[in-house]
C-alpha cells in the first residue's frame, strides 16, 4: 500500500473517525482505524453500535489495507508539520513520512476488523439540509436522559414528514421540541440514542456540506454527506405521545428578556445548594415576578426583574439547571413562561419563534 495526500485532509477524517472507535480492552480491533487504499483511501471505524465511512482523494501507488490504533495515528497526524504526507506499508506495519519525518505505526491483523452494517435497500431517502438538522438535534439533546434504563428517554426522536423535521426529546422532567422545514417527499421517524445524536452532531458540524441523505430500516439508519458515511443503530420502540402532557391553557403568562432570565437564574445558582432549587414568585396584581434561592452554607437571595404579567399569583419551585438549559435554543429576545398552575408544567417558548418549545415539571415541594 502506498498513497500520497494532504495532511490536514486526513487529519480531519482521522478525528472524525476515532470519536468512533470502541474502548473495549477484549476487542482492541475497535479501537483501530481501517486503512483501505484502492481507487482512493477508505478510512472506517466502528464500536459494533455505530460505524464511520470517509472516502479520501490522494496519489495511489499501490493499493492495500491496514488497521492501525487510531490514537496513536491521531497523534502522529498532528505532530506532523508538512503539508504532505505518505502512508505505505512496510512489513506488515504502517509508515507514515512527511518533509524530512519517518513514523512507523504497528499495525493489528486486519482480518479481525467488523464489517460495517448496511440499511436495507429500498427504504426511501430523505434529504435535508445539514444546518437545519444540526440546529434540530442540539436544540433538545440536553434534555435526553443520559440513561438507556428506558430507551425511548434515552433517545432523541426524530420525525420528519408535511414538510418539515421535529426533534423531540425527554427525560421524564422537562421536555425540549423543535420544529424545522424541510422539503421531502418520503416520511421518516428515527428514535436515534442520546450517544449516536451527540456523535451525529459533532460530524454534521464538522463536514463540508449543504445537505444531508437519511436513510432507515426498523434496526439501524445511514447519514451520507459528501465523502462521509455515518451508520448507528436506532432505538426499536415507541416514543411517549408527548402532546398530551403539554397545557393547552395557562393560569399565569410572564413575558421578560431572555438574559435578564439568564442572569436571574445565574445569581440564584450561587444561593442554590446541592439540590440547586429555585422559587419563582409572580404577582401580577403587584406587577411582581421574582426567584428566591437559599443554602445553609453560602446564604439567601431575591431577586426581581421588570416583566409584562398576566393571570394568578403563583409560587412555584424548580430545579435551577432545568430553567437554565433551553434558553440557548430559544432564538428570540424575549421569552413566555406559560403556568399552567401549581404541581402542573411550564413552558417556555421565544416570543417570534414559534419553533421551539420547552416544558419543565416544577419540583414536589
Amino acid at each position: 500500500m502506498r498513497i500520497t495526500t494532504t495532511k490536514q485532509k486526513i487529519l480531519d477524517a482521522v478525528l472524525l473517525a476515532e470519536r468512533i472507535t470502541g474502548k473495549k480492552e477484549s476487542l482492541p480491533i475497535l479501537s483501530c482505524i481501517l486503512f483501505e487504499v484502492g481507487k482512493d483511501l477508505t478510512i472506517r471505524a466502528t464500536n459494533l453500535e455505530a460505524g464511520i465511512e470517509i472516502s479520501i482523494q490522494g496519489e495511489v501507488e499501490e493499493s492495500g489495507i491496514i488497521a492501525v490504533p487510531a490514537v496513536v495515528l491521531s497523534q502522529t497526524l498532528r505532530s506532523i508539520s508538512g503539508d504532505r504526507v505518505t502512508f505505505k506499508t512496510e512489513e506488515g506495519n504502517l509508515v507514515i513520512t512527511s518533509r524530512g519525518t519517518r513514523t512507523l505505526i504497528k499495525a493489528i491483523p486486519h482480518e479481525e476488523f467488523p464489517k460495517l452494517s448496511t440499511v436495507k435497500k429500498n427504504t426511501g431517502t430523505v434529504t435535508v439540509s445539514k444546518e437545519e438538522l444540526l440546529f434540530g438535534l442540539q436544540s433538545v439533546s440536553y434534555a435526553a436522559s443520559p440513561s438507556m434504563i428506558r430507551p425511548e428517554l434515552g433517545s432523541v426522536f426524530v420525525s420528519i414528514k408535511q414538510g418539515k423535521i421535529i426533534c423531540v426529546a425527554t427525560d421524564s422532567f422537562r421536555l425540549a421540541e423543535k420544529s424545522i422545514p424541510a422539503a421531502s417527499k418520503y416520511d421518516m421517524e428515527l428514535l436515534i440514542p442520546l450517544k449516536h445524536a451527540q456523535e451525529i452532531t459533532y460530524l454534521l458540524e464538522h463536514v463540508s456540506v449543504e445537505t444531508i441523505d437519511i436513510s432507515a430500516d426498523e434496526s439501524q439508519m445511514s447519514l451520507s454527506g459528501g465523502d462521509a458515511q455515518y451508520i448507528s443503530r436506532v432505538v426499536e420502540g415507541n416514543f411517549p405521545n408527548y402532546k398530551e402532557i403539554v397545557p393547552k391553557e395557562f393560569v399565569t403568562e410572564v413575558t421578560i428578556l431572555k438574559n435578564d432570565f439568564s442572569e436571574m437564574l445565574r445569581k440564584a445558582r450561587v444561593f442554590s445548594g446541592a439540590d440547586q432549587h429555585v422559587g419563582l414568585h409572580v404577582y401580577p396584581a403587584k406587577k411582581i415576578f421574582s426567584a428566591t434561592a437559599r443554602s445553609s452554607e453560602v446564604g439567601e437571595m431575591s431577586d426581581s426583574i421588570d416583566a409584562a404579567l398576566s393571570g394568578e399569583d403563583i409560587d412555584i419551585n424548580f430545579h435551577i439547571g432545568y430553567l437554565g438549559d433551553c434558553l440557548s435554543s430559544v432564538h428570540s429576545d424575549s421569552i413566555v413562561l406559560g403556568f399552567a398552575g401549581v404541581g402542573r408544567p411550564l413552558v417556555i417558548r421565544g416570543v417570534s419563534d414559534g419553533s421551539f418549545m420547552y416544558l419543565v415539571m416544577p419540583l414536589n415541594r
